[in-house]
């Protein structure tokens, strides 16, 4: 048998086994030395906090829970003097924390102090006992904010201080324009602010706590330079021109400075991104204010007036036609507001221009007026010259008048005020129930006129009044006789309240004459246009239910003298009228109307002088 020694590999592995086993037995003991250590620390402290460990600057080392409770409750503060300092700009407030809904959590504090080197990995559990009570371990608080609380807190503080930017003003004491300076805002960003409280209880700092404020500047700080503007526009009247035309001189209106003062603002508008103030006048006293110059500055649009001459059956011009003109209220206003913004103190008041529907050389046949369609004559006898008068002057506001086609005619319309001024004079008018002395008697003679020529044209009428009892002159034909078939077609105009109107309802324009002849005590009313075929069938019942009226009424009138008896108010008998009317075209039935009359029985009435002998005791006014 031969011997082979060991190889040198086999050594090696020998003594590395016998290392690794060597290791091994060490660490063994080590981790029973280290489980040994810890396992007395935690029964040493079982139930306490560990030593060091420290809630902010509160030591709770070794104290059971219940101790640390109410040791963390007495010895916590946020600050040094327990409050908490807010600051809105300079002006301060003491808060506690309560109100600002901040409190410290104690049960989860003292739980992370006590759970503190007792929980998470080997090493942490073998760390902290082995550090020994020598170190200090800070933890910071649980702390709850509740938001809710801290806004409410925190509006209450805003409402205090926050407000708007204030813009710079100006304002007027008399005719004197006064400037005041603008104001900066400021308002709490209460969200920031809620903001800034939960960072600064992340780091504890809750002593001093700066609130954020937003300001905001206004648009305007010195309004003195739009002072200087606006004064200027005060120390002169403001004028408004009006250049001339055809039925108006040149014009000018001038607002004085002491007017113009209680119309006038100031309004801040932006202008290319710059505010400025700029003076304007109120709306409420604008508008009157326009509205009062459009009735001086209107004019109606007239059409020019004709006489159709019965030899050549033409036109012939009787007067031209007149452009009517109409102020533009609201251009006007925009360039009155446009020029005070600028500082100018006159504009040129905007007019519109409405020409005449019919050109002054318009031909008959291009009207469709060729022919006498209706001519109709009422008589006046016995009217007193003043009555007369008033006759002429209400019939020649319709002479030569043309009536477009397819449209309603109004007499109220085109008939002037009925006043002195106008040519009229005082005569004998029904009024309230009473037949006075009153301007314009006798223009109830043309609209009775004009009622029946359109009603025997066979034109519709629109709107009709009779007169409240029958007047004689309605119903007198020629030679002064009376003709109760009359009676029933007569028609009152007051204007503007009661009026007469009528339809051209023809597809041709109607030409109106109007002719007064004194002497013969006729007003004549004549229609010319294009005949379309149309006839009028009429039937009258004539005055029925006929009432005589009440005996004659005497009262006394201390202006007359003793002896002297006038006769103010005639009789007449009370009736009832109808009147119906069938219209043909063609002989074809157009339409049909009716017209219902009820006259009052009228009584005489006397007046007399005081001391008048031979009055009718019985008869007299009481």
């Amino acid at each position: 048998m031969s011997y082979s020694p060991p190889s040198q590999s086999s050594s090696f592995k020998h003594l590395l086994c016998k290392t690794l086993a060597v290791l091994l037995l060490g660490i063994v003991l080590f981790l029973i030395a280290a489980f040994s250590i810890v396992g007395v620390y935690q029964v040493w402290y079982s139930g306490r906090i560990f030593p060091g460990i420290y809630i902010a600057d509160v030591n709770l080392g070794g104290l059971n829970q219940e101790q640390a409770a109410f040791y963390l409750a007495t010895n916590f503060h946020f600050s040094p003097d327990g409050k908490i300092h807010l600051w809105y700009g300079s002006n301060h407030f003491e808060a506690t924390p309560e109100s600002l809904g901040i409190r410290l959590d104690i049960s989860a504090s003292v739980q992370e102090a006590y759970t503190y080197g007792r929980s998470g990995v080997f090493g942490s559990w073998l760390a902290y006992p082995a550090s020994g009570s020598s170190s200090v371990h800070r933890l910071t608080p649980t702390i709850v904010f509740d938001q809710t609380t801290a806004a409410s807190y925190l509006q209450q503080i805003s409402q205090l201080y926050d407000h708007p930017a204030v813009e710079a003003q100006l304002s007027l004491q008399g005719t004197q324009v006064v400037s005041q300076l603008g104001q900066a805002g400021q308002q709490m960003d209460i969200a920031a602010s809620l903001d800034q409280i939960a960072a600064q209880i992340k780091q504890l700092d809750l002593e001093q706590i700066v609130l954020p404020v937003n300001q905001t500047q206004p648009q305007i700080m010195d309004a003195s330079p739009y002072a200087n503007m606006a004064q200027q526009i005060l120390n002169q009247p403001f004028t408004l021109e009006l250049a001339a035309n055809q039925t108006q001189a040149a014009t000018e209106w001038k607002i004085t400075p002491e007017e113009l003062a209680p119309m006038l603002t100031f309004e801040t508008k932006l202008e290319d991104g710059q505010a400025k103030i700029v003076p304007q006048l109120k709306e409420d006293f604008l508008n009157p204010y326009l509205s009062d110059l459009a009735s001086q500055v209107d004019t109606k649009t007239e059409n020019p007036r004709f006489i159709f001459n019965d030899e050549t059956r033409q036109l012939d011009l009787l007067s031209p036609g007149i452009a009517g003109h109409q102020l533009d209220s609201t251009a006007t206003a925009a360039a009155i507001q446009a020029a005070l913004a600028q500082g100018l103190t006159s504009i040129p008041v905007t007019v519109n221009v409405h020409e005449p529907e019919v050109h002054d050389t318009a031909q008959a046949a291009e009207l469709g007026i060729t022919e006498l369609v209706h001519s109709e004559s009422s008589y006046f006898y016995g009217s007193s010259s003043a009555r007369v008068q008033n006759i002429q002057t209400a019939a020649s506001q319709f002479h030569g008048l043309l009536v477009p086609p397819n449209s309603i005619f109004s007499m109220a319309e085109v008939m002037d005020d009925i006043s002195l001024d106008n040519g009229y004079a005082e005569a004998l008018i029904i009024y309230n129930g009473q037949t006075i002395e009153g301007v314009g008697g006798g223009v109830c003679q043309v609209s009775t006129t004009l009622f029946r020529a359109a009603f025997f044209s066979g034109f519709p009428i629109d709107e009709r009044h009779p007169h409240a009892y029958r007047v004689s002159y309605y119903e007198k034909t020629a030679g002064n006789q009376r003709n109760n078939n009359l009676a029933g077609l007569d028609a009152t105009v007051y204007v503007p309240i009661i009026d007469l109107k009528f339809e051209n309802d023809t597809p041709y324009w109607l030409l109106m004459e109007t002719y007064v002849d004194p002497s013969t005590n006729r007003i004549t009313w004549k229609f010319y246009s294009t005949w379309d075929g149309r006839t009028v069938d009429w039937q009258t019942t004539g005055p029925t239910n006929v009432e005589e009226p009440e005996k004659p009424l005497y009262r006394e009138n201390p202006e007359l003298s003793s002896g002297e008896i006038e006769q103010v108010e005639w009789e007449a008998d009370g009736a009832d009228v109808r009147v119906d009317r069938s219209v043909y075209a063609n002989d074809a039935l157009l339409f049909q109307d009716t017209f219902n009359t009820q006259y009052e029985p009228w009584r005489a009435v006397y007046e007399y002088g005081p001391g008048t002998e031979g009055i009718p005791a019985d008869n007299q006014d009481e």
